[in-house]
């Protein structure tokens, strides 16, 4: 429904890139430590879609088909590449 008003670059922002910085802002009630970059000692967990959420943001709609990897908490729970 956003897809009206908003690119799908800007939803997924939205959706993903906004709460992370709110998450960070509560300084030391922050349970995560760092987030919202991939790198060592920081809380990330990674979607890789077969086609760029970015550019059509609907690709995250249809997961079962479009979602190639999850990693969690450091771990693969699904890889279909």
């Amino acid at each position: 429904m956003r897809k009206q008003f908003f690119t799908s670059a800007d939803v997924m922002i939205q959706a993903t890139g906004n709460g992370g910085k709110i998450v960070g802002m509560c300084g030391q009630r922050n349970p995560y430590g760092k987030v919202g970059v991939i790198e060592e000692d920081a809380m990330a967990d990674i979607l890789i879609y077969n086609k760029n959420p970015l550019e059509d943001v609907a690709v995250t709609g249809n997961y079962k088909n479009n979602l190639k990897l999850i990693v969690k908490d450091g771990k693969v729970h699904k890889n279909t590449l």
